[in-house]
């Protein structure tokens, strides 16, 4: 038998299509360079430097791209939610934090910690690199609070192993954007590298999950 998909269905799906692929095109892109560019140490650096020196350009692509595919899949989600807990709420908190993704490539964060080759540890903080602090707070919280409000959307429609995974990951999130923050390095940065790993993990399955059944 065949299945058939009106328009509005199949642009919803498009839309959340984006979800599915923003995360790991993002981590391919940001892990490619950190991997090859000269002076890159992933136990030191976090990947918002990649945006400075000669091949900085990629790294704001990267940034502005992955944040309208984000911004897009969540019009799809806004789209494919029913009426119920989160419906509001999810969509524009994942959409923000697109906007932050977005802005972190417009204001792009200063060169420090002798990245690229030639920085000083410790340099002067811009006004771009402060704007590019705050977007990236800012859309942190809202990606936080989003695995949260669709675990508890997942929670009271059964869906035990996906509300699971949101607030394992909000969990893990937001332990590791703290640790980030409070400006240590080595294994706390690593664990920051693993925490975007899963989040961006997260949302290619919840973007993958209402693709296939639009709640």
């Amino acid at each position: 038998m065949n299945r058939t998909c009106s328009r509005t269905d199949a642009i919803t799906r498009s839309l959340l299509g984006y979800g599915v692929i923003a995360g790991p095109c993002y981590v391919a892109i940001a892990l490619g360079q950190a991997l090859t560019r000269d002076g890159f140490d992933l136990t030191r650096h976090s990947w918002s430097l990649l945006a400075n020196g000669a091949y900085g350009w990629i790294q704001i692509v990267n940034f502005v791209l992955t944040g309208l595919m984000t911004v897009a899949a969540a019009v799809g989600l806004r789209r494919a939610l029913r009426p119920g807990r989160g419906r509001a709420w999810a969509p524009v908190l994942i959409g923000a934090y697109g906007l932050s993704l977005v802005a972190a490539g417009i204001f792009r964060a200063d060169p420090a910690q002798g990245f690229p080759p030639g920085t000083p540890e410790r340099t002067p903080v811009s006004w771009h690199g402060v704007l590019h602090l705050v977007c990236g707070a800012v859309g942190f919280g809202c990606l936080i609070a989003a695995c949260f409000v669709l675990a508890g959307r997942f929670s009271r429609e059964g869906r035990r192993g996906l509300a699971a995974f949101s607030r394992i990951t909000g969990v893990v999130f937001l332990a590791g954007f703290a640790g980030i923050a409070s400006g240590s390095h080595g294994p706390t940065t690593l664990a920051f590298v693993a925490a975007v790993l899963l989040v961006w993990a997260w949302f290619s399955r919840v973007s993958a999950h209402f693709y296939r059944h639009p709640a």
